[in-house]
């Protein structure tokens, strides 16, 4: 991760949650190709000027911290050999092939359950631009978290996406109103220099 005060959280670019082989493709494959938002934001990762992280969402052996404490996590835990760091479906995605940050963890924070916060801050990083799948789930929870933990988030509304355009839609309206507010790629591009 290179200095400087941004970054750009790219959360559960993973088989499990893109690609029709994983465990949520059957909700999220078919809305994520018709979206088109792994083409934009692998094409906004490449062209920003910041470090990019990735985060995957993997069950370990003995189940790490995953706590089976909501419906989402319960199937989660029953399927986790599925979410093995190792396994197939625990992948980033070819497309998001050669990240060289990549952070592991069994909430549905990006920031939660790791040290992530504490080595962006370390380097100075006080501003995340936010992309992933679904917004509604970890692009949600994640840019709250963060806005909590006092980093300004972005989410970058043409680089998330969810199951449901209007589900899309609902959950930008409320992080246009509870974190820094939400950019498209093109105005995120031209704050960071890309």
């Amino acid at each position: 991760m290179a200095n400087g005060s941004h970054a750009i959280l790219a959360l559960h670019w993973q088989v499990n949650v893109i690609k029709p082989e994983g465990f949520f493709g059957g909700m999220l494959a078919d809305p994520v190709a018709r979206s088109g938002v792994v083409e934009r934001a692998a094409r906004f990762h490449a062209e920003a000027a910041a470090p990019v992280v990735f985060t995957r969402f993997t069950v370990p052996e003995g189940e790490g911290l995953l706590v089976r404490n909501t419906e989402f996590m319960r199937a989660v835990g029953e399927a986790q050999e599925l979410f093995r760091p190792d396994s197939p479906g625990a992948q980033l995605i070819p497309e998001m092939s050669g990240a060289l940050d990549v952070v592991d963890n069994q909430k549905l924070s990006g920031l939660a359950g790791n040290d992530l916060a504490d080595r962006l801050t370390a380097r100075g990083i006080d501003t995340l631009f936010i992309t992933g799948v679904a917004t509604n789930l970890t692009v949600e929870q994640t840019a709250r978290h963060a806005t909590d933990l006092g980093f300004t988030a972005h989410v970058i509304t043409d680089c998330t996406t969810a199951a449901d355009p209007a589900v899309h839609e609902a959950a930008v309206a409320n992080l246009n109103l509870t974190t820094g507010g939400c950019l498209s790629s093109a105005e995120a591009l031209a704050r960071l220099g890309g």
